[in-house]
């Protein structure tokens, strides 16, 4: 039987990734994996969208600039070197995981590896900081190479755990992910995609939730972009056994 402690988008939300993980005794004060993460008895998924504040405010709060100015070079770097920061102290949380944390790929980490396309959000922002031809600062190669990596999905004993969805076009982040709004909405309109693609539950992020998680439990599917409302979800699993929680911090 193991522990999933699984937290959805972070989007540059480092403080509240942490304080998630040690509320969850899945990370000490050192923002070191604890021995029940090193040993296996604790899985560590994180959903993706480790970049990008979500609003203009989370940007202020990130850089200390206020008003942030997203077409100010100095602003688009500040933000960068801000965000560089909370990924290298991420990484080295999953390293010394021993394989036992999994970071899945968000769109956004995809748009800034490809350079296409420019992301932006409700506020007005665009996420440029990682774009030199804007301004902004390219990530260091060593993280691009440890984004790269990432996996678009995570399987553990039939539950199933990725950005988006259960479905293989749902993890594709190319020309049509963006044209259509399925993405955000298959779970409205096709939330038979989890048991056509075999699993007996479901951990997405993507849309956010501002009413907190929510769980549809006649299709055993939880949404789970709920950092910014400091909540993350905890399950236990076997084969036999399938238990969760949403849990506040």
């Amino acid at each position: 039987m193991v522990k999933v402690v699984a937290i959805g988008d972070v989007h540059a939300a480092f403080g509240r990734l942490w304080q998630a993980l040690k509320r969850a005794q899945a990370a000490d004060e050192t923002l070191l994996p604890t021995l029940p993460v090193r040993d296996g008895r604790y899985r560590v998924v994180l959903l993706g969208d480790l970049i990008h504040p979500k609003t203009a405010a989370q940007y202020t709060r990130l850089t200390g600039l206020e008003p942030y100015d997203p077409q100010n070079p100095a602003h688009l770097k500040a933000a960068a070197r801000a965000q560089v920061r909370g990924l290298w102290r991420l990484k080295r949380y999953v390293e010394a995981a021993q394989g036992h944390a999994i970071v899945l790929l968000g769109n956004h980490e995809a748009a800034v590896l490809e350079r296409h396309p420019l992301l932006g959000n409700a506020s007005g922002i665009v996420h440029a900081e990682f774009d030199p031809d804007r301004g902004g600062l390219a990530l260091p190669e060593e993280l691009q190479a440890w984004i790269h990596a990432f996996p678009r999905e995570y399987r553990l004993h039939g539950v199933h755990f990725a950005h988006v969805g259960p479905a293989p076009w749902l993890q594709a982040y190319d020309a049509m992910f963006y044209q259509s709004d399925e993405a955000k909405r298959w779970w409205r309109t096709h939330p038979e995609y989890l048991a056509r693609m075999g699993y007996r539950f479901g951990v997405y992020g993507h849309t956010a939730m501002p009413q907190g998680i929510q769980i549809l439990e006649p299709h055993g599917i939880a949404l789970i972009d709920a950092l910014d409302r400091n909540q993350y979800l905890e399950l236990v699993v076997s084969p036999e056994v399938l238990r969760w929680r949403v849990a506040s911090f």
